[in-house]
């Protein structure tokens, strides 16, 4: 069961790291999708990439994985409200799809740090 365990986290933790190598990668292309209320929306695709390294890291590791679960599970609850809501009210498809990918992630990130420990 340890093994699943591990497996769990590395199914988790890994596509979150692909995402936040992808913003840092492509964050010219990306920061079209930030507010347009924000400034620097750079900044925040950079930021949004870190924090998505960082708590990938975090949770591989084992160290403040509970802190990065919680921290993970925020961001992307923000992001469903803040991003995607208004497509979703409107009736996108797209924006449907997002929105409940990045509820159900965040939920997901809630429910793992209930289990882990710092």
């Amino acid at each position: 069961m340890k093994s699943l365990g591990f497996l769990g986290k590395l199914l988790y933790a890994g596509p979150m790291a692909m995402f936040g190598i992808f913003h840092l990668m492509g964050a010219s292309d990306m920061q079209g999708m930030v507010p347009s209320y924000l400034p620097a929306p750079i900044f925040f695709v950079y930021l949004t990439g870190v924090a998505l390294l960082l708590a990938a890291i975090g949770i591989i590791i084992g160290k403040k994985a509970k802190l990065a679960t919680q921290l993970l599970g925020l961001m992307l609850v923000l992001f469903a409200v803040l991003l995607h809501l208004p497509g979703f009210l409107e009736g996108s498809q797209a924006s449907t799809s997002n929105f409940l990918k990045d509820l159900a992630l965040g939920g997901s990130a809630w429910f793992m740090s209930a289990h882990l420990s710092d």
